[in-house]
């Protein structure tokens, strides 16, 4: 597997809260050795102050830049080109860029950059190595590069298209928030039936990390389901309960269909 470390820095662009996920999770796995990091970040941010008192360059001079040869782009999305642009005269020909954006492709990136690209879409539970992130490229070695810098912390989903990006932004990328926001709901209807708001709330996140727990095991989501809703039980009840007027699903689908549509339309 090719380490960008091994020939060079790796120079992330934005330190948002994406940008700071992920340099969050390589300082934490040593991904990315902290004299190898240079940061470009307009405002301080937490995770970039401590890779720099770990002896990371935060903000150098452009000279700096010369030594890149991955690329992280964790700006936003309507951004991207004037973030690029005043980097292009210092960084190597040879340099791959990873972009970490929404809605932008692989080609409007190499258009501008005129370097080889890669797309990786992770979640921003690879601040702890636990995220998931879907990559695509039309580049071998770009994509080598990209799996290099996200396989430590998360589990690297290859795509076989980049038009599905899109899709693998809203069941990941964004995915988490859904269901973080499902789970709110459950609190409120734990109160609605007589529950503490602390109460509900500690029990529904108590939930949600056995959730957690139970997809590590490398079940199914079918069979992690079976586990839990036993035949004429209080927990298949309540799936019947959701599963009867199509609710949960068109909730889902909604939800997905609309992440994507804004996927297609953000980068401006």
């Amino acid at each position: 597997m090719t380490q960008p470390s091994e020939s060079g820095a790796v120079l992330l662009v934005g330190c948002g809260r994406l940008g700071s996920a992920i340099l969050e999770g390589w300082l934490a796995t040593g991904t990315v050795a902290p004299g190898d990091l240079i940061i470009l970040t307009p405002s301080e941010k937490p995770a970039a102050e401590a890779a720099r008192a770990l002896g990371a360059r935060v903000n150098p001079s452009t000279d700096a830049l010369t030594d890149a040869r991955a690329v992280v782009l964790a700006v936003k999305p309507g951004k991207w080109r004037e973030a690029v642009a005043p980097l292009l005269e210092r960084l190597p020909g040879d340099a791959v860029i990873v972009s970490v954006m929404a809605g932008v492709s692989a080609s409007g990136i190499a258009g501008v950059a005129g370097r080889r690209v890669a797309r990786v879409m992770p979640t921003t539970g690879v601040a702890q190595a636990r995220g998931v992130a879907a990559l695509w490229s039309g580049d071998s070695e770009a994509r080598e590069i990209a799996r290099g810098l996200f396989g430590p912390i998360g589990d690297v989903v290859d795509l076989e298209d980049e038009a599905l990006m899109d899709a693998a932004t809203a069941v990941a990328g964004s995915a988490p928030a859904f269901i973080h926001a499902f789970v709110q709901a459950l609190a409120r209807a734990g109160e609605r039936q007589g529950l503490s708001a602390q109460a509900a709330e500690r029990l529904a996140r108590g939930a949600l990390r056995s959730a957690g727990a139970g997809v590590e095991a490398g079940q199914s989501l079918e069979a992690l389901i079976g586990r839990v809703a036993s035949p004429g039980g209080t927990t298949r009840a309540g799936l019947d309960a959701m599963q009867a007027t199509g609710g949960l699903e068109r909730a889902a689908e909604a939800a997905v269909e609309a992440a994507v549509q804004r996927a297609r339309t953000i980068s401006g």
